[in-house]
């Protein structure tokens, strides 16, 4: 049966959470790979607004398996509290959900070790939430001082605990931390963290197997992509990305199901572009039209509640992304947001030093030196949210809409007006 995956093509929040949410209810299982509580995702639905982090999009639907899977980095007292926060509004969160014994946990140390490195660096930073993800995937990969969720259920967790905290207190020191004010104290964390893990018990289980079993058994899988390709780790605009693969080609990895049973990947682009933090942005509009976007898309973080850098589409950018996903489709969302500008920009090429590339650049260097090439279009300046068929939209949006598929390469399939879920439309 076929699996379909959910991946941003620019710099995270597409509002992938919202089309997620709508394509749940032909899936039977919906899966978060990747990432951590950095992530945020936004539904709205009934008037109602939810904020998710950690939770799949798909947990709204009660008959649908939410899988947080191993590649993702947990913050017990955050997904914990997002569990508190959706059954207090009366969401159903029971056997729907399923949390990773393979997951890897962020712990206080974590908080410590992100802050001191931002401190650090000095000049332009790389965007971090200060949440302890990009430390948390340090130690994954490093090995030594991991610790993944199964291992709170084991008799050696609080030994584990107390080696780590010694050698945190060491390179804490190192990086310049004095010993008051290191707060790392392995008894009080053990019994912090023995209690989430008991609170977590009922979510907790081996989600690559239960996948597997899923995928072969013929069950539909709707993979959720977190942040947006172009931050992608290995791939992205470094060092100003993520911690994990946010492209599609992390889907794998994270979730342990082989690639070949990804049968569908949707591309989710906004209208235009955001970028949050710092790194190159060669739409980027930093004058009153990036800052009517910002109003217009309410373009502040949803974790964060950070403004976003706004400028307009890039179409180097896209199709980049589209290629690294292996997309078929786009979803383009918050389309109602340029509705009152007389005149459209899409970004069709760049000049690097005066001369035509038709790549995205592979260093960022480079990427900041290049010159954005505009084709104009003109703008609708008809209100569109009301809009809920394809066919209905002003022939300047649906131009708008065409041209971009054009230059991407791939065909629209979904269009957003507006946050709620009856304002998207299926092109056919």
């Amino acid at each position: 049966m076929p699996a379909t995956c959910v991946i941003g093509l620019q710099w995270g929040d597409e509002a992938k959470g919202k089309i997620v949410d709508i394509l749940t209810e032909r899936h039977d299982v919906v899966v978060r790979y990747q990432g951590g509580a950095n992530a945020g995702h936004t539904v709205v639905m009934g008037g109602q607004t939810y904020k998710l982090s950690l939770i799949p999009s798909g947990i709204f639907r009660p008959e649908v398996q939410c899988v947080v899977a191993a590649g993702v980095v947990i913050n017990p007292a955050s997904l914990l509290q997002e569990i508190e926060t959706l059954t207090s509004r009366g969401v159903a969160v029971g056997k729907n959900l399923m949390v990773s014994t393979r997951a890897h946990v962020i712990f206080p140390w974590h908080f410590e070790e992100d802050r001191m490195l931002n401190d650090s660096t000095g000049g332009e930073a790389i965007g971090t939430t200060l949440r302890g993800i990009g430390p948390c995937y340090r130690d994954k990969v490093g090995r030594s001082h991991a610790i993944r969720l199964g291992d709170m259920y084991r008799e050696g967790f609080a030994t584990r605990v107390e080696q780590i905290v010694a050698a945190k207190r060491k390179i804490l020191k190192g990086m310049g931390c004095t010993e008051d004010s290191i707060q790392l104290d392995a008894a009080k964390i053990n019994e912090q963290y023995r209690d989430y893990a008991e609170r977590l018990r009922p979510y907790v289980g081996d989600t690559t197997i239960y996948l597997l079993d899923a995928v072969e058994s013929g069950k539909k899988l709707l993979f959720e992509g977190a942040q947006g390709a172009l931050l992608d780790i290995d791939h992205g605009t470094f060092p100003f990305v993520t911690s994990s693969n946010s492209s599609g080609v992390g889907v794998s990895s994270g979730s342990g199901v082989p690639g070949r049973h990804v049968t569908k990947v949707l591309g989710i682009v906004k209208a235009y572009c955001t970028r949050v933090g710092g790194g190159p942005f060669p739409t980027e509009q930093d004058n009153p039209i990036g800052q009517h976007i910002r109003e217009k898309g309410n373009e502040y973080g949803t974790v964060t509640r950070r403004p976003r850098r706004c400028g307009w589409f890039d179409v180097v950018a896209a199709r980049y992304t589209s290629r690294l996903s292996g997309v078929d489709t786009l979803a383009v969302m918050l389309l109602d947001v340029l509705s009152e500008l007389p005149e459209l920009q899409i970004c069709i090429g760049y000049t690097l030093d005066g001369k035509p590339i038709k790549d995205f650049p592979d260093h960022v260097d480079d990427l900041r030196r290049v010159a954005p090439v505009y084709e104009s279009m003109p703008g609708w300046q008809e209100e569109i949210t009301h809009i809920r068929r394809y066919g209905d939209l002003p022939q300047k949006a649906r131009d708008y809409l065409d041209r971009l598929s054009a230059l991407v390469g791939r065909p629209v399939e979904v269009v957003s007006v507006g946050p709620d879920r009856q304002q998207t439309m299926f092109k056919s």
